[in-house]
């Protein structure tokens, strides 16, 4: 809306003038965008295996997060292990993945409370997860560039574990680990319309500066979050 008195050309053009542009009112057509997406040159971008393991742990110990490279399944069962005991966590929740039921961490520790996310129905697996002092899920896709792990939710994989918990364990097969994430973006693509309810982009532990700025950890998510990166 111009000011009475003022046309709409001399409106625009006393706006071109301070910004010192061509003067004349806004076009009629929208401009062309011959470009989309991302540049050739990022489209080809890749990495070999070790540079996205090293680039992907730089990125996210940047965020405030915590990476373990380990050789294989039984090692990051052994790695769980120890940090349970290290932490002295008592309830653990963890996704109804067959890779986390076959490394039987519960018969390693049975003394503690652990709730597995098989489907059920209600909400006592949504206060499980609020209880519990670690959460461990799988991770579906990485992302080196942006130091990202991507969970895609499920019946048997509740996007809570993964939210809730005090903590977080996200275990990441480097067979997973992809170079940029449009490389994710194009996996999930073409899964043509088939998408969960929900996918989550986690790159380090929750991190929220709303309230005057001041920065908050694990405000809407754990506060500690630790990437497996197996294999």
């Amino acid at each position: 809306m111009t000011r009475p008195g003022i046309s709409e050309e001399q409106f625009f053009n006393r706006i071109t003038e301070r910004l010192r542009r061509p003067g004349g009112r806004i076009p009629e057509e929208k401009p062309k965008h011959p470009f989309r997406g991302a540049p050739d040159f990022w489209q080809s971008y890749e990495l070999d295996l070790e540079d996205r393991v090293k680039q992907f742990m730089d990125h996210f110990h940047s965020t405030g997060g915590h990476t373990v490279r380990l050789e294989n399944d039984q090692a990051a069962a052994d790695w769980i292990e120890r940090h349970i005991k290290e932490t002295h966590a008592q309830n653990i929740i963890y996704q109804n993945e067959p890779s986390l039921r076959a490394m039987e961490l519960e018969g390693q520790l049975p003394d503690l409370k652990w709730k597995v996310w098989d489907g059920a129905e209600g909400v006592s697996l949504l206060h499980d997860s609020s209880e519990a002092d670690i959460g461990i899920v799988m991770a579906d896709y990485g992302a080196c560039h942006t130091g990202t792990v991507v969970c895609m939710s499920g019946r048997y994989k509740g996007r809570s574990v993964s939210l809730l918990p005090t903590q977080l364990i996200v275990i990441l097969p480097i067979s997973r680990l992809k170079t940029r994430l449009g490389e994710v973006m194009e996996e999930l693509n073409a899964l043509n319309g088939n998408l969960p309810a929900g996918i989550h982009f986690i790159s380090g532990p929750s991190r929220s500066a709303d309230i005057e700025n001041d920065l908050t950890i694990g405000v809407h998510g754990p506060g500690i979050v630790y990437v497996l990166l197996v294999g």
